[in-house]
């Protein structure tokens, strides 16, 4: 932590997740209690990730927050509830004893900067790393240590999944106070190297309905989720970790597409109904429909949540197979070299077979582009004072 003149600061990253099992609706939006548990696999920060600095002085007026260098709202309930937890926590951890002699004041104003490498709010669970991001730089900042996810999770439920690497299964809980509302990671980002994802991202748009707002009108509307929460999701949960355990693709894969496609059925059984999906989105599914079929298994498995962008679970084998195929079926706008980021996709060609059989109407332009990402380590603490957000007089740094 940088210390000087009375100003700390810690600088992490965390990073975002995709639920195979989802994520919707709350019991309690207080405390934001799912009524079901849902598992999801975390992304590589290399990729994907939003990098967060919170300072504390004597000398801040106001608790101050800038998100990818604009002024929010520092007031957000959700906010203010991860913040009053972690201070809680540092008291608790303090022992009530003479807080003035603690390494940092908790009646210190805060200053805190996020910036996100990847749109916000487009369905890419920008909130998840967001919030996992925030707590784990509070928690650096007021040393804090221990179970952090229950903090995050007061922040944005998925945010509690961020908290930690690889396969992470959030337990529902059972308890009112929600003590017992936490994640556990089922098995670490090395635990299957060959599995790859890849995030097709056709819109980079804020969504019509928000994730609270829609959740909620669905818990009020639809027998669905209800079915869902109740008999439906417990036994997916213990397939899909029986499948992570044994790094059965196929399993993984089958599950992880029925799981999404019943998420966005509860959304179309929602009233009035909910449409995260779009022609794109549909023309994607399709696509990996036909090229399973053309292969005779399962390579590709697509899963969306609460957005039009698809992100597709496949093995290292099958990528730069993939990714022509997208190409050839959505071919890219003129920025045809920034159509692939991230880790590098080899390239491959195509079977006529394949193409008459897989790649049916083009539609041009229609994939911005493909992010190749992989499965990754929890929340990061930064060393390296030159990449905090915030400079010495606590207020964002001008970037290059």
């Amino acid at each position: 932590m940088a210390e000087e003149r009375g100003l700390a600061m810690v600088t992490c990253t965390a990073p975002v997740n995709i639920a195979v099992i989802k994520y919707w609706g709350k019991r309690d939006n207080d405390l934001i209690l799912p009524i079901n548990s849902s598992l999801s696999v975390t992304l590589h920060q290399d990729q994907l990730k939003t990098t967060t600095t919170a300072a504390a002085s004597r000398d801040f007026a106001e608790d101050r927050l800038w998100l990818n260098g604009e002024e929010a709202d520092v007031g957000h309930p959700r906010l203010q509830a991860c913040l009053r937890e972690v201070r809680r926590l540092a008291r608790k951890r303090r022992g009530g004893g003479d807080e003035d002699a603690a390494p940092l004041s908790l009646s210190y104003k805060i200053h805190v900067a996020t910036e996100n490498n990847f749109p916000t709010a487009a369905g890419l669970a920008s909130s998840a790393a967001g919030y996992a991001c925030l707590v784990s730089a509070l928690a650096r900042l007021y040393g804090v240590e221990g179970e952090l996810s229950e903090v995050a999770r007061r922040g944005s439920g998925s945010a509690c999944r961020s908290m930690l690497g690889g396969f992470v299964q959030w337990q529902r809980g059972e308890r009112p106070d929600g003590r017992d509302s936490l994640a556990h990671q089922v098995a670490p980002e090395t635990h299957w190297p060959e599995l790859r994802v890849l995030v097709l991202v056709v819109s980079g748009e804020k969504k019509q309905v928000g994730s609270t707002a829609g959740m909620q009108t669905s818990v009020d509307t639809s027998p669905l989720l209800k079915h869902r929460a109740e008999a439906v999701v417990p036994e997916r949960l213990a397939l899909m970790m029986r499948h992570i355990r044994e790094r059965d693709f196929e399993g993984f894969g089958q599950l992880a597409m029925r799981d999404s496609n019943q998420f966005h059925a509860t959304c179309l059984d929602t009233f009035p109904p909910i449409f995260y999906l779009n022609d794109l989105s549909r023309h994607i599914i399709a696509l990996a429909h036909r090229f399973n079929a053309h292969h005779g298994r399962t390579k590709v498995a697509y899963t969306f949540d609460a957005g039009p962008n698809a992100v597709i679970f496949t093995l290292a084998d099958t990528v730069a197979e993939f990714v022509e195929v997208v190409r050839r079926s959505f071919p890219p706008a003129a920025n045809g070299d920034q159509f692939v980021r991230g880790l590098p996709v080899g390239s491959a060609s195509l079977p006529e077979e394949l193409l008459a059989a897989v790649v049916t109407e083009p539609v041009p332009g229609a994939v911005r582009y493909i992010l190749h990402t992989k499965p990754g380590p929890g929340p990061q603490l930064v060393d390296d004072p030159s990449q905090h957000l915030l400079g010495a007089d606590g207020l964002p740094r001008r970037r290059a």
